[in-house]
């Protein structure tokens, strides 16, 4: 048991095991949590067997095809407790690889297997498997090896030197969330409209007419790959219905055969129909490709609550078999981790959570609030599966009632770190500025960790974390990287010579804008990679306009088309500018010579400089103007150098958002020490949070800080807090937490989440992690087992100020 001096607000042991409103759903969701994560060989098999077998075909119509294989071959699984069926392996937590995207070396399988954190067991067959089969046939013809070898000589340095990362060097795009077509379409419908467009092709003045028709062939074998797979779970079902001798459960058996068989060819009609048709959706996007983030249904409670209402007042449904339904769902996504990274990939991105991001709440079409008795009934289900997967948010417009913001309030005081909270009204302002319908804007919301996009609309993919404290740190030299001494960036003078903040600034700037340029110039040969190579015909299906263009998701058939550019490190860069300013050129306490020896002996011998750097600089995440206008330089530079420039696509274009993941520990590991006051290693500010344990003025502080930026200009903002469980105990509290959030939301606020924990527990739980098993902590856009978190990580969420009032 955890120690007595640590009060616990979260449950743990058998309390936390044993959770789910039936037996059956107790069950399987202990099964979800005890089942290990391990590699599947199974989907890399078939699909190198189909690629060996089938060469004489365009790469649209080979991508359909080999899905139409995968949905015919892969393996179906079913627990007897289960009334969702489907899994993207063979059975639960069993993780297909993607050879055609990144083929692991058998050096990445035995470290993928051996890691302390977060590893996937991989047997013996896997290893043979890939030895034999998988590496020899993929060598030199994935997409992560097409994508190094064009890179040229600045990518690379910038990437080795930690300037940037790549999503898409291991995982496809993605990160797109679906409407509520496919609650209105069967996908016999989908194929019928695909045929429509074959035929209305011009191929008289069209000179793509032949490419689109290519496109639409790939995208009719991925519809009929779905049916498919449908309907071979309804004969197995129904063969296990005819020899079953209880009669309840043949019933069972019988009714989840006829689901299978209706949905998904055809539209669903009742609630248990539209969540499994949804589900056979997932399963086929994230097994046609490992698309980052994973696909998810977007507004559930809004799309569901017809379903849900009408069976309820045709005693088709109760309420309380919704809520069994809905938790067997909620175990589904727990039964998905993320697909393994490996390298720079894993370290952005340390996590079997697939950032599956529900939203709930929000605004209707008309702009009304979408909360209704739905949206409570899986606020619900949250608290009571109480699993990393999915991830969740509430989505909060002024129209929002109190009561849905302080349900989900009681959720989170419980130290869960779900669900996140979203300001709906300015989302719908980021959208609007994007150029998004007002419609569109409305039915859109956030994926991933914070990203904001046009639901059923959007390719909207991100390419990877911008190390916004790196650029400083190569500007402070002159274009070297004083970690390697090598040459990365350009010359922009000797600070040493600089009379005035502004020559640094600029300096920092010409810096920054040579390694964005670099990020953006490979991100359109990326861009071009996969819509040449690797069309993804089964998503292309479930996002407008691709059918009624008859043009690929990956290569602008898409209605919006965005690549996102991450920045990270906006604390610490924001601390570190200011005490340069403060206290080199205005108060001249320190020549800037001095300070770069302090940085290069990382403060050895200089403890006392340092502490007065920590403790005697103007820093962001206190209200105050000296610091918080040199955040705003930066992120405008930031964002004047990025925002609404073209990608490859039609009408696309680069924006920027404001997020980590866990990105700012990598970042921190290869930036030396910093201006602030900061050791060299050691992880930079995540999110738009401030630095760990600055911000001494209490939450508005952090608050009216972080309002300064302006978030509409974004696609997505991360603010992250943590307060002192005692705090949320009583209604009073809520009820401030409350005030606090609307007041962050009024001033434009993109999103905000919360740590309940304790410090104390904590470290405790760093001590003793047998005895924490259970503890669950909110790391970024996402929430984690504390004990799965490495020991750097665990460091800086313990670091991070807990607030104990307002």
């Amino acid at each position: 048991m955890a120690t007595k001096s640590c009060v616990l607000n979260f449950p743990t042991g058998k309390e936390y095991l044993e959770r789910g409103s039936t037996e059956r759903v107790r069950r399987l969701r202990r099964k979800s949590l005890e089942t290990e994560e391990r590699i599947s060989g199974e989907r890399a098999k078939i699909i190198t067997e189909f690629y060996k077998n089938n060469k004489e075909m365009s790469i649209p119509v080979v991508r359909g095809k080999a899905f139409k294989y995968l949905m015919e071959k892969k393996s179906l699984y079913f627990d007897k407790d289960e009334l969702i069926v489907g899994e993207r392996g063979e059975a639960p937590k069993a993780v297909p690889t993607y050879p055609e995207v990144c083929c692991h070396s058998l050096e990445d399988l035995k470290m993928l297997n051996d890691r302390e954190k977060v590893p996937y067991k991989v047997s013996e067959e896997v290893f043979e498997l890939y030895e034999k089969e998988i590496i020899p046939f993929w060598k030199g013809k994935t997409i992560r090896d097409k994508i190094y070898a064009e890179m040229d000589e600045e990518w690379l340095k910038a990437y080795k030197a930690g300037i940037f990362t790549e999503f898409m060097e291991q995982r496809a795009p993605g990160h797109t969330v679906l409407d509520d077509k496919i609650y209105k379409y069967g996908m016999k419908d989908f194929i019928k409209k695909i045929d429509e467009s074959i035929a209305n092709l011009d191929f008289e003045n069209d000179p793509f007419a032949f490419d689109k028709k290519e496109q639409l062939i790939g995208m009719r074998h991925a519809a009929e790959g779905l049916i498919i797979y449908a309907k071979r779970y309804s004969k197995l079902l129904r063969k296990m219905a005819e020899k079953e001798e209880d009669e309840e459960k043949r019933a069972e058996l019988l009714e989840l055969s006829r689901i299978c068989d209706k949905v998904p060819e055809n539209k669903p009609d009742t609630f248990h129909e539209a969540l499994q048709y949804y589900w056979f959706v997932h399963v086929g996007v994230i097994s046609e490709l490992n698309t980052w983030d994973a696909f998810n249904p977007g507004k559930l409670d809004r799309n569901l609550y017809p379903f849900y209402k009408k069976d309820i007042e045709e005693g088709l449904l109760t309420k309380e078999r919704a809520r069994e339904l809905l938790e067997c769902f909620w175990i589904k996504f727990n039964n998905q981790p993320a697909p393994p990274k490996v390298g720079v990939t894993a370290k952005e991105s340390a996590t079997y959570t697939d950032f599956a991001q529900i939203n709930l709440g929000g605004v209707n079409e008309d702009g009304s609030s979408a909360v209704n008795e739905l949206t409570f009934l899986i606020l619900d289900v949250i608290e009571e599966m109480r699993l990393l997967q999915p991830s969740t948010s509430i989505q909060v417009s002024k129209k929002s009632p109190d009561r849905f913001i302080k349900r989900a309030l009681q959720i989170i005081k419980t130290g869960f770190g779900q669900p996140s909270i979203f300001n709906t009204d300015a989302v719908i302002q980021e959208l609007l500025r994007q150029g998004k319908s007002i419609i569109d804007a409305r039915n859109g919301g956030t994926s991933g960790c914070v990203e904001a996009g046009a639901f059923g609309k959007e390719n909207y993919a991100l390419t990877g974390y911008f190390n916004l404290v790196k650029v400083l740190e190569v500007a402070l030299n002159n274009g070297i990287d004083p970690l390697t001494g090598e040459k990365i960036g350009v010359e922009t003078g000797d600070p040493r010579e600089f009379k005035t903040f502004d020559e640094l600034m600029n300096a920092f700037k010409k810096q920054l804008e040579y390694f964005v340029n670099i990020k953006l110039k490979g991100n359109r040969i990326i861009e071009r990679i996969y819509a040449k190579y690797m069309p993804s015909p089964f998503l292309s299906i479930l996002i407008d306009d691709c059918i009624e263009k008859g043009v690929d998701y990956n290569a602008g058939g898409a209605r919006y088309n965005s690549l996102y550019v991450q920045g990270v490190g906006i604390g610490t860069i924001t601390d570190s500018l200011s005490a340069i300013k403060y206290h080199v050129f205005d108060t001249k306490r320190f020549t800037i010579d001095e300070l770069l020896m302090m940085l290069k002996a990382n403060f050895k011998g200089y403890e006392k400089e340092r502490l007065f750097l920590w403790n005697k600089t103007p820093k962001y995440g206190n209200d105050d103007d000296y610091a918080d206008s040199i955040m705003r330089q930066i992120f405008e530079t930031f964002f004047s150098l990025i925002d609404d420039r073209p990608t490859t696509k039609p009408g696309g274009k680069f924006r920027i958002n404001m997020l980590p993941t866990t990105c700012h520990v990598y970042f921190g590991e290869v930036c030396g020490a910093t201006p602030d006051g900061r050791f060299a290693h050691e992880p930079l500010s995540e999110g738009i949070s401030p630095v760990q344990g600055c911000d001494r003025n209490g939450p508005t502080a952090v608050i009216k800080s972080a309002a300064k930026m302006d978030h509409i200009k974004t696609g997505g903002t991360l603010l992250n807090m943590k307060f002192s469980p005692s705090f949320l105990e009583t209604e009073k509290g809520i009820d401030a937490v409350c005030s606090l959030i609307r007041s962050y939301f009024a001033m434009d606020g993109h999103h905000i989440q919360f740590n309940v924990i304790s410090a104390d527990v904590l470290k405790e739980a760093k001590k003793h992690p047998e005895q924490y098993r259970d503890l669950i902590v909110r790391v970024a856009g996402y929430s984690d087992y504390f004990c799965d978190l490495n020991d750097k990580l665990q460091d800086e969420i313990i670091r991070r100020t807990e607030h104990e009032s307002m």
